[in-house]
């Protein structure tokens, strides 16, 4: 996909991948709008970018739901989707707040399924579009202390293998992002924990499984991704076999289904 003037939206753009990302496509030429609650920092990301910014609470039902058609509605048709915003948890899950479970499997796992349904439509009709999905390391595997978290990034992972087949006679493609730990203050966040998560984390450290990306290079190898229409950026790529083994069942199933075009729209 040529970038250039394409209209890229990014959700949870006001910092972390989210800033990144909008900042990379924006180096690109694209025109992108950042969504967040923050105001001010959402602002400021945009006024440097020279983009438009949505602030929105991604937990609301009502928000969610109207969200792309509002986006459209103001700043034009969506030519790039991504689904960045989430919310991480390290609380072991006997003592996690009910609440807390709900927020996280919402604004993680519903809410990129609601606005990718929302967007699709108008991308077949188009013939044109790519939506980013940020999973994580955590959905290959399970991590103590990150049931949760782990659960709602392994069904990213799930949800992207069947539609990017439902996808596969069109020219709408998919990407995922897979990260390990990211520099951002929701990982600062983690490793100031106190309780049993913090020694799972120490151990995989000093195993050196799980170094720590920054943002920007993150960002410039999804948005490279992007516009060569590549599935999946993975990091770290020394846990390139996590990755592999987890899509193991979907080549499988994309193996079986040589031959079978599947239409979309039903």
């Amino acid at each position: 996909m040529e970038l250039s003037g394409k209209h890229v939206v990014v959700t949870g753009g006001s910092r972390g991948i989210g800033e990144a990302l909008a900042r990379e496509f924006a180096a690109r030429g694209s025109v992108v709008t950042v969504v967040a609650r923050s105001v001010d920092a959402l602002q400021r990301v945009a006024s440097d970018i020279g983009g438009n910014a949505v602030v929105a609470d991604l937990s609301d039902d009502l928000v969610v739901d109207g969200l792309i058609e509002h986006i459209e509605s103001q700043h034009g048709p969506i030519d790039v989707l991504v689904n960045n915003a989430g919310l991480e948890t390290s609380t072991p899950f006997a003592i996690e707040d009910t609440r807390e479970i709900r927020a996280v499997s919402r604004v993680n796992l519903e809410v990129p399924l609601l606005l990718s349904r929302h967007v699709i439509p108008g991308m077949l009709d188009r013939n044109s579009g790519h939506i980013v999905f940020v999973s994580s390391l955590a959905g290959t595997a399970g991590f103590p202390g990150m049931s949760v978290y782990g659960a709602t990034k392994a069904g990213i992972l799930n949800f992207v293998a069947g539609l990017s087949r439902e996808l596969k006679s069109t020219n709408v493609h998919t990407t995922i992002l897979s990260p390990g730990p990211v520099d951002t203050g929701m990982w600062d966040a983690i490793e100031a924990i106190t309780n049993s998560t913090h020694a799972v984390v120490r151990r995989f450290q000093m195993l050196h499984l799980i170094p720590t990306a920054e943002p920007a290079k993150l960002a410039k190898r999804t948005v490279n991704a992007v516009a060569r229409n590549k599935p999946f950026v993975r990091d770290p790529k020394r846990l390139s076999i996590n990755f592999w083994l987890n899509h193991l069942p979907t080549r499988i199933s994309n193996f079986a289904a040589i031959g079978v075009k599947f239409n979309p729209r039903g």
